[in-house]
């Protein structure tokens, strides 16, 4: 399973996270950053359709934009893609907290996108144990 990383977030979190995958050896999860595969000025529309052009991508962002915005949002659904967006609370982190976080949600995203349905949207919210659909 291949995961991708937009500009929301660290290339260094993305980075921390495929190597740790790569560690894990017999994960099979790939994880890669916006910057690695596009150029960083890429709008999101540009590379949601890439990404679902070559399909099996799963999206974590913590840009909730791409599930409110018309434009975006439509350029998801119509991908198949399955998302994870971050809740804005963990906008307002710094580096240390945001990542020790995420590794502790890492697991819980990488399973339940092997998981779930094709182009099913969650929400990580910072302190919940839980993730939310993102809403229809």
């Amino acid at each position: 399973m291949r995961f991708f990383f937009d500009n929301t977030l660290s290339h260094h979190l993305a980075e921390a996270v495929a190597g740790l995958e790569e560690a894990q050896d017999a994960s099979g999860h790939d994880v890669v950053h916006l910057s690695a595969k596009f150029d960083r000025k890429t709008d999101d529309v540009d590379w949601i359709r890439a990404l679902a052009a070559e399909k099996d991508w799963v999206i974590v962002s913590g840009d909730l934009r791409i599930s409110r915005n018309r434009a975006e949002r439509a350029a998801w659904r119509e991908s198949g893609l399955t998302a994870f967006f971050l809740k804005d609370a963990w906008a307002n982190q710094r580096i240390w907290p945001f990542a020790a976080r995420f590794i502790l949600w890492w697991p819980r995203i990488a399973l339940q996108a092997e998981m779930a349905q094709k182009g099913k949207g969650f929400l990580v919210p910072w302190g919940g144990p839980r993730f939310e659909d993102v809403p229809r």
